[in-house]
């Protein structure tokens, strides 16, 4: 049983660990739309990274709900690492093929290079 200030400390710590990562998302999209691609390779990059990004948001929410065991899990550092092993699945699902968003993405990119 947790005591109140256990879980006052859980809800911070995942507060905390969401506000990062909501500005952590913001840095990237300011640097994948801040008009340096200049080649095809770059705009297929920055296109998997916005598709990775896209199911890291979707995938964060599918994992929110969780409760963990006590004995094989849980606490802070569950807490903390919880969004790093999102991201992380992400990365691995966009490697994959992903969804389809990176090949839109991409062609966009070129589209608004070509003029």
């Amino acid at each position: 049983m947790m005591t109140d200030s256990t879980a006052a400390l859980m809800a911070q710590a995942q507060a905390s660990a969401q506000y990062g990562k909501q500005n952590n998302i913001a840095a990237r999209m300011d640097s994948l739309t801040d008009g340096h691609i200049k080649t095809e390779e770059q705009a297929r990059k920055a296109g998997e990274e916005f598709e990775s990004m896209f199911l890291g948001q979707m995938l964060s929410h599918m994992f929110a709900g969780l409760e963990t065991n006590e004995m094989f899990g849980g606490g802070h550092g569950e807490t903390m690492m919880r969004s790093m092993l999102v991201d992380e699945y992400a990365k691995e699902m966009s490697r994959a093929g992903g969804i389809g968003i990176a090949d839109a993405v991409t062609r966009e990119i070129l589209k608004v290079q070509e003029g």
